[in-house]
């Protein structure tokens, strides 16, 4: 069982730019799931946003974040990054990873799909 913990969350004016990472707290070596960001805002369901595979070959973007949004992973640091530029105000949520045991080169999009999943991080658009 892998346990995530996401970061680089907070309040940024439109326009701007965030990176958020997600990294294993529980000693897992997250080179061996596939992971996904998904956000959440208030009164709404939680969304797909991007996906990585192991290998980090492979990504996915939501086609709301396309061009905005960049999903990356760096397995020598155990980590994953999502990063975020032009934010407007709509992408402000609870932004979430989750991690799934993958073959090496697939990428996930529906949220039944991880197994596993982090707090969350709150970043918050100001117009």
């Amino acid at each position: 069982q892998v346990q995530l913990v996401e970061s680089g969350g907070g309040l940024v004016q439109a326009g701007g730019s965030l990176r958020l990472s997600c990294a294993s707290a529980s000693g897992r070596t997250l080179s061996n799931y596939a992971v996904g960001w998904f956000r959440q805002a208030p009164g709404k369901e939680r969304e797909f946003v991007a996906a990585v595979s192991r290998s980090g070959s492979e990504t996915y973007h939501a086609g709301s974040v396309q061009g905005r949004f960049a999903i990356s992973r760096d397995n020598d640091k155990n980590t994953v990054y999502l990063q975020m530029n032009s934010l407007a105000s709509e992408d402000t949520a609870i932004y979430y990873c989750a991690a799934r045991s993958s073959e090496i080169y697939a990428v996930y999009i529906l949220k039944p799909s991880y197994a596993f999943w982090g707090q969350g991080t709150q970043v918050t658009v100001s117009s």
